[in-house]
């Protein structure tokens, strides 16, 4: 099964060596993403509600780019430089999931790319 490179009109850029997003099959493996403004590739401004509502609709993005959507998303892994800003970042992230979320991992980290304070990675799957 080839893996295939997927693109995002509407999402971030990588600010790196590496696909936004890959479809394997089934399976769409969305690198994970922070909270850059699309249109300038900056740090979204604010602190970590901020930058989550930003991560989250780059996801969005991304996947309806990709004939997905949120709901699609079936896990979920997040980094967040401080686990303090834990019940800041659950409710903003909630938002977008719903009743009905993805499992998830959250752990902390030393740093984040871009001095962010939050990155969200996910798998999805294609239902068909």
């Amino acid at each position: 099964m080839p893996k295939i490179c997927l693109t995002s009109k509407r999402g971030p850029r990588a600010v790196g060596p590496y696909s936004i997003a890959v479809r394997a099959g089934r399976l769409v493996f969305c690198s994970g993403l922070i909270g850059l403004d699309p249109a300038t590739g900056e740090m979204v401004p604010g602190g970590i509600a901020d930058q989550t509502r930003q991560v989250m609709e780059n996801l969005q993005a991304v996947l309806e780019d990709n004939g997905l959507g949120l709901g699609a998303v079936v896990k979920t892994t997040c980094f967040l430089t401080d686990l303090g800003s834990f019940a800041e970042f659950n409710e903003v992230y909630a938002r977008f999931f719903g009743d009905d979320p993805p499992a998830r991992s959250t752990v902390q980290v030393g740093a984040l790319p871009k001095d962010a304070l939050v990155e969200v990675e996910a798998l999805a799957i294609i239902d068909s």
